[in-house]
């Protein structure tokens, strides 16, 4: 008899955040004090746990770890992540709710957010599980998880043991505004030493931390102060830009209108590193990411429903 499937270790685990996301958007401005109709929505979301759906979407076995809350919101995310066929290794708690956060898409597309304090936030070293990380050949993790501690060790030390037994790691950095409010240097010092294969920021993230403007010297920097990195700078309405060996490579978007930026970042992580960890070169992971995410920001939310364009792009990569 084959073993559980659900026991088996998964080349990709992604450990963070998984949260509610509480979807507002409007088709023109909002003035303050204003009232507009528009969209409201519900929707699953968390930097890592879309990262996991999208690796998993484009074929990749992907195992997803964080922390939920025993309410209706934690039984939803143990139902969807199973939908989606991912799988999932749980810490529970009594005392906080699973993560909720709230995505404001203005007229133009554009995402703001505020995220609430949630389970996810509280992962702790003792919670993790350590024999899906020692089984891992890549670790995924986003700087949600570095911004306040906990959950900053637990994050550090799935890192470690990952490497610890030949694994390799990605980071995103998360968001410009909340490495600013910690400091750059704080930042640095927090995430140089995980020992990153990959890294995926996006422009304004590369700016503050390298200090520069344009997107090849923000990517080569950022590959001096991350070791041996591929660097993958999403430039959002501008495509993306691939620095690997010194060299840069610039893709356009594929995206014909901009409806949500939520969850592209995400996406095009994940589909990098499913084609990635499959062997793909860089340069066509990143190509093949760069028209997934395209697909994303041209939909509502950052898990739209699959459709036949997107069965057809998924096929391709």
């Amino acid at each position: 008899m084959s073993a559980d499937p659900a026991l088996e270790p998964t080349p990709l685990v992604v450990v963070g955040d998984y949260a509610w996301d509480v979807l507002i958007r409007t088709q023109a401005q909002l003035l303050q004090g204003g009232d507009l109709f528009g969209d409201v929505l519900l929707a699953p979301g968390g930097s890592a746990a879309n990262v996991a759906v999208w690796a998993r979407r484009c074929g990749l076995p992907t195992t997803f770890v964080g922390k939920i809350g025993r309410d209706r919101f934690g039984d939803l995310a143990q139902e969807e992540l199973r939908a989606e066929g991912v799988r999932a290794r749980w810490a529970f708690t009594d005392e906080h709710l699973t993560g909720a956060v709230a995505v404001w898409i203005d007229h133009s597309g554009e995402r703001s957010m505020v995220s609430g304090k949630g389970a996810d936030h509280y992962l702790l070293p003792e919670e993790l599980p350590r024999d899906v990380l020692g089984a891992a050949r890549h670790l995924h993790l986003s700087a949600w998880s570095f911004f306040d501690d906990p959950p900053r060790q637990a994050s550090r030390e799935a890192a470690r043991l990952v490497r610890a037994a030949g694994g390799s790691v990605s980071l995103d950095p998360g968001s410009f505004q909340m490495i600013d409010a910690m400091g750059v240097e704080r930042f640095l010092e927090l995430t140089t030493d995980l020992g990153v294969s990959v890294l995926f920021p996006n422009l304004e993230e590369g700016e503050i931390l390298s200090g520069q403007a344009d997107p090849h010297h923000i990517a080569a920097r950022l590959a001096e102060l991350y070791p041996g990195a591929l660097v993958m700078l999403k430039l959002d309405d501008e495509g993306a830009y691939l620095y690997a060996d010194g060299e840069g490579t610039h893709f356009p978007t594929s995206a014909r209108t901009v409806v949500d930026a939520t969850g592209a970042g995400d996406a095009y992580a994940g589909a990098f590193l499913a084609a990635w960890l499959r062997g793909a070169p860089p340069a066509e992971a990143a190509r093949g990411a760069n028209r997934l995410a395209g697909w994303v920001v041209e939909r509502f939310g950052a898990r739209p429903e699959a459709d036949a364009e997107l069965e057809g792009l998924l096929a391709g990569l």
